[in-house]
């Protein structure tokens, strides 16, 4: 049967596994394809729909150019090399485990025995093994790949495995297409990246929206705002680089539990915005208790981007921040200017305030009972009472008593200004200590000690 095209259905999901691995002059790009991604082919066949190894084999270059390497670009220290040169492929059975094995295991497969046709097999339930080769200056030069592969399937898995002469292998896993990676970016590489990431993260998100809107509803003045973001800002950077340390729990019912309660302090903004609470000038101590969770669900969002970090984890964690902060600045430069219209020209502010509020409420509602479902499925289960868990514990009582001893102060702070204290020169008369409505006495000199 010759060899022909024909549209194959595309497959619901594949993973391909490869490996990078610079050796001398030369780039090797060792990779596993499911058969079933190759599309618009139709191998040769025997007998009731076996696939005909034998006659298949010779086929397979054309088939690893036109689906493989047509589809991967890869970079020297920024260049684009030419495309690679096919050495070796094979097919294999879907149960081989030579490439979760080893690089060695998986070139000695590759290189090793072919299968005959006395392995009775469908052309969908193979892999696909190629070897390519790159010409490259040095194995000590700076590697990118942009693994393209995302049109095999509806969704794509490639898990590459880095292999430097260092002998310090990393592992990187990806969903679609993840555009150009940078093995071992510079750190101005890296900053630029997470810079973006954090920027239109915070425009993506909606409950992070939410929450930030609800904040800005009972202010609206930069000047005011100050504290309340900064507070935010500085809460969620505490636990978004916790989290990235593996400070944070690993339990499968974390996400869920943060999910809700994001939903919870949105709920809990908006209310306190329709009931006009007395302690909304106070707004930034419970912004801060908020922000802590806030910065759990950033690093949910961050936890598959972090591998691209390369070793500037913290740089690419502070760059995310700076992201971030760039996107809620854009937004407060858009709501701000916004409420005040609306406030001035179409509704009467507390009226307009209670609205406003009450949507948000009901939509964050909706999300507080909807995640509080998916999170009633896990099973909660108490942590093992050992010396890490202590540890961890012990770590997170003195970000606790830091946080505390940080409110205290500030508090002090702001009480000896609102007091009008200054060089330890009391101010006489009933001032702001007054009762509302209360005439203000004129300050009166004191008698001077005899």
């Amino acid at each position: 049967m010759p060899y022909a095209l024909l549209a194959h259905d595309i497959p619901n999901d594949i993973v391909i596994q490869a490996f990078l691995k610079p050796e001398g002059n030369k780039l090797r790009l060792l990779v596993r394809v499911p058969m079933k991604g190759v599309r618009d082919v139709v191998f040769p066949e025997r007998g009731p729909g076996y696939m005909d190894i034998e006659k298949t084999d010779p086929l397979l270059h054309d088939a690893a150019t036109l689906w493989i390497s047509d589809g991967v670009d890869v970079d020297e220290n920024d260049v684009r090399l030419p495309k690679p040169v096919v050495v070796a492929t094979r097919v294999s059975l879907e149960g081989d485990k030579s490439f979760a094995t080893s690089y060695e295991a998986a070139l000695a497969h590759v290189n090793g025995p072919r299968l005959t046709n006395e392995t009775n097999v469908v052309w969908n339930q193979t892999m696909l093994d190629v070897l390519f080769e790159y010409p490259v200056q040095s194995d000590r030069s700076r590697f990118s790949i942009h693994p393209g592969w995302a049109g095999l399937a509806l969704r794509v898995v490639t898990v590459i495995k880095f292999l430097p002469p260092s002998g310090s292998s990393r592992v990187f896993e990806f969903v679609g297409d993840p555009g150009l990676v940078r093995i071992d970016p510079q750190w101005y590489q890296a900053a630029a990246r997470f810079v973006t990431l954090g920027f239109f993260h915070i425009l993506d998100g909606t409950d992070h929206l939410l929450f930030l809107f609800c904040l800005v509803i009972p202010f609206r003045k930069f000047r005011a705002l100050i504290p309340i973001v900064t507070s935010f800002t500085v809460a969620h950077s505490i636990t978004l680089i916790a989290s990235a340390y593996d400070f944070a729990p690993s339990a499968l019912w974390f996400p869920p539990l943060i999910e809700v309660l994001i939903a919870i302090s949105i709920v809990y903004m908006a209310l306190e915005n329709i009931v006009g609470s007395a302690t909304v000038h106070r707004r930034w101590i419970i912004t801060f208790g908020f922000g802590l969770v806030h910065g759990f669900g950033f690093s949910f969002a961050l936890r598959e981007t972090l591998q691209l970090a390369g070793s500037h984890l913290l740089t690419s964690l502070l760059s995310f921040n700076l992201g971030v902060e760039l996107g809620q600045l854009l937004v407060l430069m858009l709501m701000i200017p916004a409420l005040e219209l609306l406030f001035r020209f179409v509704v009467a502010e507390r009226m307009g305030t209670i609205i406003l509020s009450a949507l948000v409420a009901h939509t964050a509602w909706h999300w507080m009972l909807d995640r509080g479902n998916a999170l009633r499925q896990f099973r909660f289960e108490w942590p093992v009472l050992d010396a890490a868990f202590l540890v961890s514990v012990m770590r997170w009582m003195m970000a606790v008593v830091a946080f505390a001893g940080v409110v205290w102060m500030f508090g002090v702070l702001r009480d000896r200004r609102g007091r009008g204290v200054s060089g330890g020169t009391p101010i006489t008369g009933n001032g702001a200590d007054a009762p509302p409505g209360a005439p203000v006495l004129e300050s009166e000199e004191l008698p001077r000690g005899r």
